[in-house]
């Protein structure tokens, strides 16, 4: 990371904030030590172990299965895909080299889609509606991410 100001460090900044929000881990968690970071922690789990990394709060009873593996989440299948499509967006976004992030306009066409499903009955649980309209309210009224 430079010292300049530009749009895509606003990204940057903008992913780390979505795979904050989603691990319920911030970049300086002592955890990252050794050159690990927010970034590798969620890539390495990403897309097949983002249970693993999924902070607990986000989730209630009703969204996960009935069946428990032992201490492991198990996600109904929709909810998953839908946490993959979030994780990914935050780790594009805080993709080292600026030139791999996602754009502003991208990313809103991809959240304002899936806001729109969301809002069409498709997919029915609490945290990801508070998380998309943070989100969207957050862009619409023009506040840097």
């Amino acid at each position: 990371m430079g010292s300049e100001v530009s749009t895509c460090g606003d990204m940057y900044s903008f992913g780390i904030l979505i795979l904050e929000m989603l691990t319920g881990r911030r970049p300086t968690d002592e955890v990252f030590q050794d050159g690990q970071n927010l970034h590798n922690f969620v890539a390495t789990s990403f897309p097949d172990n983002i249970k693993e990394i999924l902070d607990p709060h986000l989730v209630t009873r009703d969204v996960e299965v009935a069946i428990e593996d032992g201490n492991r989440l198990n996600l109904i299948p929709w909810v998953e895909e839908s946490l993959v499509s979030l994780f990914r967006i935050g780790l594009i976004c805080s993709m080292e080299s600026p030139k791999e992030r996602m754009n502003i306009m991208d990313v809103t066409k991809e959240l304002n889609t899936f806001r729109k499903v969301f809002l069409s009955g498709e997919i029915n649980f609490f945290f990801l509606y508070a998380y998309l309209n943070h989100i969207n309210s957050s862009i619409t009224n023009g506040i840097k991410i």
